[in-house]
């Protein structure tokens, strides 16, 4: 039987590793290019929703 992931925060996408704790899927951007597509990339992989909380710190969460 699966593991249902409910009501929690699968991925940190950013342009600035000082605005990421640890302890969490982390994902480091060299541009906000690669943040964008990288953001949309994991936001399907992951079937969650993706909410930019700055201009360059994403997150993907499930509800």
């Amino acid at each position: 039987m699966g593991v249902s992931i409910d009501k929690a925060i699968l991925a940190v996408i950013t342009t600035n590793h000082k605005l990421v704790p640890a302890g969490t899927n982390v994902f480091h951007c060299g541009s906000q290019q690669e943040m964008f597509e990288i953001t949309k990339n994991l936001e399907a992989i992951l079937d969650g929703i993706a909410h930019a909380l700055k201009d360059d710190l994403f997150i993907i969460v499930k509800h």
